[in-house]
């Protein structure tokens, strides 16, 4: 599976045959789950080879809450001072792509699309006003997210629902990593082949904690909903026929054609 996947728990939704559901990622093989993966469950010793199996959304979030300008490089590449709190907005589950599927640009309504790297926490329970001291404790795992956005609906509408809402504008994937340390991740985007953005994870202005708690204390999180994380400097656009992948070691490849 090469080194971005095999120290790692992993775990993954996956379609196979007749079988829609979860599994855990053991070298090259799936070990399916029975249960529920945010709640009870247990690892089967069914099988399905990796290559055989077309991978999904790697959970069914009720919301994907995202924070926007937690890189300091990336509020200065747009002008901004950096925020006094963490900013969020939501994406709608509608925009959910998994990994491989396509991008849609929105020809006629946008011209110009942007990729945004992003690390992504998975909620394991339910949180509510969680203090900074417990956040950790409401980390299922983590997994990569593309907050793909029409920059210019986004500078026109002064609010970015429309923006960052289209279909397929939030690829998520390609599984969710559980014993990984955000503070020591880096995160990559590559566009045809060239890195465009590359950054220590602990160079956001508000860590995971602090994100965590601090969206318990606007909404309640649930099981499966995730949050992304802010993006480093070094957006850019994106035309289709374009291949655009976020790497971090640890997690992943969630790479996604444009069309």
């Amino acid at each position: 599976m090469g080194g971005f996947w095999d120290w790692r728990v992993h775990y993954l939704r996956f379609h196979y045959k007749d079988f829609v559901g979860y599994g855990r990622l053991e070298g090259d093989l799936i070990r399916v789950i029975e249960g529920d993966l945010f709640g009870t469950y247990k690892v089967t010793e069914t099988t399905v080879p990796f290559a055989a199996a077309r991978l999904l959304v790697p959970c069914l979030p009720s919301k994907i809450v995202a924070i926007g300008v937690n890189y300091k490089d990336h509020a200065a590449e747009f002008k901004k001072d950096p925020p006094s709190e963490p900013l969020i907005f939501l994406k709608p589950p509608s925009a959910l792509l998994a990994p491989e599927e396509a991008i849609v640009y929105p020809e006629g309504v946008t011209k110009r699309v942007d990729y945004e790297g992003e690390l992504a926490v998975v909620i394991k329970r339910r949180a509510r006003g969680v203090t900074l001291e417990h956040a950790p404790s409401m980390i299922f795992g983590y997994t990569a997210c593309n907050d793909v956005t029409a920059r210019d609906l986004q500078k026109k509408d002064g609010q970015w629902s429309r923006a960052k809402g289209f279909d397929t504008f939030c690829p998520l994937g390609p599984v969710i990593a559980t014993d990984v340390e955000p503070s020591t991740l880096r995160i990559q985007t590559v566009l045809n082949g060239e890195t465009k953005q590359d950054a220590p994870v602990s160079s956001m202005i508000f860590d995971v904690p602090t994100l965590v708690s601090y969206v318990s204390s606007v909404m309640t999180l649930f099981p499966g909903d995730v949050i992304t994380t802010g993006t480093p400097a070094g957006v850019g656009p994106m035309r289709p026929g374009d291949v655009v992948e976020v790497r971090i070691e640890g997690i992943g490849r969630l790479r996604n054609r444009v069309v």
